[in-house]
């Protein structure tokens, strides 16, 4: 029976793939930053809860080991824990713009560091990390999100060099507008009274939030693709998750920068 270990397991994606591979059989190393959390992954057989925050080095080692302990092994490795930081980029402290990185980023890389020399002596295993269309399309307002994204396509496509020899894969989920709570506790708002100057264009990206979320997917969607991603036994590197995602960035890719940046523009206007 295969392990997978799950950052940010409490809720949405990180708790919808939880179930997914529990219900195909897997085991399931859930891991958030509070277990008493974990409602109903707690009545599940072959789930072991145990505390990470991706921030907190201490926790990450403990879990990895946690999991190892009760499971023998770890498969596959889902980096998911992350939230979006949205605002001015005047409005946010240092402290808070470090804080976005040390979530979305750093504390990727340590997890991953972490499991990573019980995969390379099992010469075997995947790194699944949670990116967004928003690693490779941007939006006002959103120069920190959008930067820890773009670093974690980066990141994720330089890594699977290096493991591919060693028989570790790495994937990319790449999931659009989806029904989390990354409107809520996910989601850091900032914009200082003082700074005026950016109201309109706060406004204007509430309107264009609204139309792009006006349909999402359920965090089962994106459960799904990583269900395929971990299971792919193929060279591909991203999977999409969202009929949106895939034409946004079908779009992308197809136009060049003042056509799709200037549609971007329009709609904050409409």
């Amino acid at each position: 029976m295969k392990t997978i270990l799950i950052t940010g397991a409490s809720s949405g994606i990180g708790e919808a793939t939880a179930k997914h591979f529990h219900a195909n059989g897997w085991n399931v190393v859930a891991t958030m930053r509070n277990p008493d959390s974990a409602g109903s992954l707690a009545v599940l057989d072959n789930v072991h809860l145990t505390r990470l925050d991706v921030t907190d080095p201490g926790s990450i080692s403990d879990a990895v080991m946690a999991g190892i302990d009760r499971f023998g092994r770890i498969d596959v490795l889902l980096n998911n824990a992350g939230y979006g930081a949205y605002g001015a980029l005047e409005a946010f402290s240092m402290e808070l713009i470090r804080r976005q990185f040390d979530t979305n980023v750093i504390g990727l890389l340590e997890v991953t560091k972490t499991v990573l020399p019980h995969m390379r002596a099992n010469r075997a295993g995947t790194i699944i990390n949670i990116s967004s269309i928003g690693g490779q399309i941007t939006f006002p307002l959103g120069t920190l999100y959008h930067g820890t994204k773009f670093a974690v396509e980066g990141l994720s496509e330089a890594l699977h060099y290096e493991l591919e020899p060693l028989g570790i894969s790495v994937r990319i989920i790449e999931p659009g507008m989806i029904k989390t709570d990354f409107g809520g506790s996910s989601f850091d708002f900032a914009m200082d009274e003082d700074l005026s100057d950016y109201a309109p264009m706060a406004k204007a990206m509430g309107r264009v939030f609204g139309k792009l979320a006006s349909n999402p997917s359920a965090p089962a969607t994106v459960a799904e693709v990583i269900w395929e991603a971990a299971n792919d036994t193929g060279k591909r590197l991203r999977f999409r998750a969202g009929a949106d995602a895939v034409e946004l960035l079908d779009n992308r890719k197809a136009q060049d920068d003042a056509t799709f940046i200037g549609r971007i523009k329009q709609l904050m206007e409409e």
